[in-house]
């Protein structure tokens, strides 16, 4: 199976993006396409044995649409090259043998037409600087192969700014005749004697007027309106029918009415008939400012998405060291040419180019353009920096371990582009209406001519009721069109992604990535969170809180032995001990002590070390160790013990040949926020539940501390994913907040999975949600994020629906009979514009979003 992404032109509304997605599925060996409207863009998976990028492409063309790819297969390492003396096929067929005879390169595609070379290799082997050398490399004699990164032209804003363009032009285009045309049919009659010249006869009862709006419009109405055509044309080719088929209906039944008109009045010496001229061009000039005014907007919906593209620096410095370490050389390449490994030198005031561990120096790192987080976060070696950050005090050495597509910065806006493509369950609603609402309307617009020309033939309204230079066929004929036109459906269309695109886009950029349309309307029927407790309650990071002797040894002697014994161990509270054993040795005695070597070490799993340290037998552990090496416990010990289980601490015991001589007290810190979050939960009408490995003392300890009511202690994490179910057969929508990885099942089970995930870990796959930030914070974030965007989308369905709702009756002249009221077919297409406008403009109303607990803060 392979995936491709296109980019779809042409789509005017929900309609449009079915038959797209219709038509793709036709193709043999598409397994699953999804199109979005907002994005206008399509993902399909396809089998490469069956079709290619070439039938795909060709299937949305033969449905009336263009299309274009963006990318295919994967493109996680795969570079382009440009190629420069290359003239024949041998010098490509060189090229291409010493290319795949390199290391790590998998494949390689040659382009003679356009002297490009496409290459797919292992990051850990190679990269984009090393083919390019050896491509040089392959040079012959006097032939001499350059090679250079090519970078794909940013079609995605060069095309905005063209369909703005298009829009803009084709509505000014329209303007320029429409408004004459609205000038001699509407306000210089009214004029007198100014307009009187209009009336001049010049062949039997045709006038001038007449004879020049009929020439005014017919550009307006072929020329300007020829993209309704082609849309009705290739809708109907389809057997389905979109805004295009309801626009061309109208305008030609106002336009060829007219010309039916002009012709009478030609041929007549007594017809008295009015032309619809002015109708049918200021539909159109309304139809078009609406969607030039609505692609204006739709451009704004991908703001946060286009900034977080344009994070990344363009250049870095690349530094190359000796074997001791000092620098021999530095360069400025393109970020592009960063490979795995490379050491790149990163200035005050820079932006850091790719993911990586800094190696050397010290500086403050402001993150807040991947994390949200606005306070500087302080770096040393050893620390983890994410590309598109800016470094802001100090010089620093990086060297990059994740590079290209692999950084935190491409996988969040790979997650929200693929966010911003999957449809909202809400959506179905309106995919269902407009597959119907068409048809729908068109009869309703032959109803509603037919209602007001019958009865109006057979004298069963006052004749007053018909305007001046109007007759009964004429009125309800205005009616049938104000119907066909004021009930288009796109504003339906464009409800649901805009508001799924502008909230997914402001969630990235405050630091919660939301995979999905799905994800956020679960979110919002969340009603009870249940959380994971180290790592996501707790820091995650153990720390020593006190230290206490049981027996006559020194506490210089009791730190060195329990350090001597640790020092080898990976185990978290091990390093936290041993931490601060050195501390409390550095405060009691000399600090320059040489830590004795533990002989015989081992490692007792789940319960701690043991290791002779000169002539004395060390365990370091827990009660089970001591237990199991027939250590006594006294009663202090275990009063000490139990103490601190009730302050959720663990108790690390130290024995010196068969005897405790001490204890470390051990606890994982709280998050300085949780308390406020489960507050803020419990005042939005979420409940929080606790599940943990961990023992019920610690466990309860924790959980009353944050003011968690319920808990579930010594959980594995099966049994995690089992309570979880448990309360969904209750029919509760859950939530599970855990660190992603031994919460796995849960976070897969919950009906939204939220990952506590730290920079470069944000492409965890089992979530629903990452919290890149790790801040439990934005827990409330997400939850309320999604609350308000259904909250938008509803309303959006009001704004969508109400115009129509309204709209079509009025159109239809039910207010006529009795206030004289009408609406004309041009004011029922500034309506209709009016409505795709608002719902865009009410979904931008999204990026002004504010954290709910930073407000509460501030």
């Amino acid at each position: 199976m392979s995936v491709c992404r296109l980019r779809i032109k042409g789509m005017a509304c929900t309609s449009c993006s079915e038959s797209v997605e219709r038509a793709l599925l036709m193709v043999n060996g598409i397994k699953k396409a999804v199109v979005g409207l907002a994005l206008e863009e399509a993902k399909i998976h396809f089998d490469q044995n069956l079709t290619d990028t070439d039938h795909i492409i060709e299937a949305v063309e033969d449905a009336g649409f263009g299309a274009e790819l963006i990318s295919s297969g994967n493109d996680m390492n795969k570079v382009h090259l440009k190629i420069e003396g290359v003239n024949s096929i041998e010098d490509a067929t060189t090229i291409q043998a010493f290319l795949e005879s390199s290391q790590g390169v998998n494949h390689v595609e040659m382009d003679l037409a356009e002297h490009k070379v496409t290459i797919n290799y292992d990051p850990d082997l190679t990269g984009p600087r090393s083919l390019i050398q050896r491509v040089e490399e392959a040079s012959l004699g006097p032939i001499i192969y350059h090679a250079s990164l090519y970078v794909p032209p940013r079609r995605r804003e060069t095309e905005k700014l063209q369909e703005i363009r298009t829009y803009r032009n084709q509505f000014f285009m329209s303007c320029l005749f429409s408004v004459p045309v609205f000038l001699f049919s509407m306000v210089l009659p009214m004029l007198h004697p100014y307009g009187n010249w209009l009336e001049y006869r010049i062949q039997n009862m045709l006038s001038i007027g007449m004879l020049l709006r009929w020439i005014l419009c017919t550009p307006v109405q072929f020329i300007v309106g020829r993209r309704f055509y082609v849309g009705s044309y290739h809708a109907l080719r389809r057997k389905s029918a979109n805004m295009d088929v309801l626009v061309a209906l109208g305008t030609n039944a106002a336009y060829f009415y007219s010309v039916y008109i002009v012709i009478k009045a030609m041929t007549s010496k007594k017809f008295e008939g009015q032309d619809f001229f002015e109708t049918s061009a200021m539909l159109i000039s309304f139809i078009l400012l609406g969607k030039y005014l609505e692609v204006l907007a739709k451009g704004k919906t991908s703001d946060a998405l286009a900034k977080l593209t344009e994070l990344s620096p363009e250049t870095a410095y690349l530094i190359t060291r000796d074997s001791d370490g000092n620098v021999v050389s530095e360069m400025e390449i393109s970020t592009e040419l960063i490979q795995r490994n490379d050491v790149i030198k990163i200035v005050p005031g820079a932006k850091v180019p790719v993911d990586g561990i800094v190696i050397d120096g010290q500086s403050h790192v402001n993150e807040s353009m991947i994390t949200g987080e606005a306070r500087p976060i302080a770096k040393r070696p050893g620390d983890k920096v994410i590309g598109g950050t800016m470094n802001e005090n100090g010089c620093l050495l990086v060297k990059a371990t994740h590079v290209g597509s692999e950084t935190a910065l491409s996988q969040i806006v790979q997650l929200v582009e693929a966010a911003q493509l999957a449809r909202a369950p809400v959506q179905k609603l309106a995919d269902q209406i407009s597959k119907f609402f068409v048809p729908t309307v068109v009869i309703a617009a032959f109803i509603t001519w037919l209602g007001w020309f019958i009865p109006g033939e057979a004298g069963l309204y006052p004749s007053h009721w018909i305007p001046k230079a109007m007759d009964g066929f004429e009125l309800a004929l205005q009616f049938g069109i104000s119907v066909l036109v004021v009930a288009c459906p796109c504003a339906l269309g464009l409800a649901t992604p805009t508001a799924v695109m502008v909230a997914t886009g402001k969630g990235a950029s405050q630091g919660v990535l939301i995979k999905g349309g799905d994800a956020l309307e679960k979110a919002y029927k969340v009603k009870t969170v249940i959380f994971d407790k180290t790592g996501t309650l707790t820091v995650g990071k153990p720390v020593v809180v006190s230290a206490v002797l049981f027996s006559s040894f020194s506490m210089e002697e009791f730190c060195d032995m329990a350090t001597a014994a640790e020092v080898n161990s990976e185990h978290p509270i091990a390093k936290a001990v041993v931490e601060h054993a050195k501390r409390l040795r550095q405060k009691v005695g000399s600090s320059a002590v040489h830590v004795a070597e533990a002989k015989d070490f081992e490692v007792h799993t789940g319960a701690g070390v043991s290791g002779k340290v000169g002539e004395k037998m060390v365990l370091v552990g827990n009660k089970r160790l001591m237990r199991a090496c027939n250590v006594t416990i006294g009663t202090e010990v275990e009063n000490y013990i139990s103490e601190n289980e009730q302050l959720a601490r663990t108790c690390v015991l130290v024995s010196i040949d068969g005897k405790i001589a001490g204890a470390f007290a051990v606890t994982d810190p709280v998050k300085p926020e949780a308390g406020r979050v489960i507050s803020y939960l419990h005042s939005m009408g979420i409940s929080a539940i606790m599940v943990t490995g961990d023992n019920w003392a610690t466990a309860a300890a924790i959980a009353k501390e944050v003011g968690i009511g319920k808990v579930f202690a010594e959980t594995d994490p099966m049994g995690k994913a089992d309570r979880i179910k448990d309360l969904q057969g209750k029919g509760i929508t859950v939530a599970m907040v855990g660190d992603g990885i031994n919460d796995s099942p849960a976070l897969v089970a919950a009906d939204v999975g939220m990952a506590i995930g730290a920079g470069t870990d944000v492409a965890i796959e089992a979530a629903d949600i990452v919290l890149i930030k790790s801040n439990l914070e934005d827990v409330v974030t997400a939850i309320d994020l999604s609350r308000k965007t259904i909250l938008r989308i509803r309303l959006n369905y009001v704004w969508a629906l109400g115009y129509n709702i309204l709209g079509m009756p009025i159109a239809a002249g039910i207010l006529y009979p009795f206030i004289g009221i009408r609406l004309p077919p041009w004011l029922a297409g500034a309506c209709m514009a009016a409505s795709s406008i608002s719902v865009v403009c009410s979904s931008l109303l999204l990026q002004s979003y504010k954290k709910p607990l930073h407000s509460a803060n501030s």
